[in-house]
């Protein structure tokens, strides 16, 4: 069934991201990250205390592969 869209405005977009207006039947993008961040690094807001005497960031990964992309097409 036909989408019917108004008015868009796009500020910006990623470079793996995608932006789809109406039917779709596939979105597939071509890319991946994995982050690490020790204890209270992605807290936002005002008036933020974070204490943390003993901090430790394990980035040891065992996975070959968290989630292939390679037949994501």
């Amino acid at each position: 069934m036909p989408a019917i869209v108004g008015a868009v405005q796009v500020i910006s977009i990623g470079d793996s991201g995608v932006f789809n207006i109406g039917d779709v039947y596939k979105i597939a993008p071509f890319s991946f990250s994995k982050t690490f961040a020790g204890a209270g690094s992605f807290n936002t807001g005002d008036r933020i205390s974070v204490n943390n005497q003993v901090s430790s960031t394990n980035t040891y990964d065992a996975d070959g592969a968290d989630q292939p992309i390679f037949a994501n097409i």
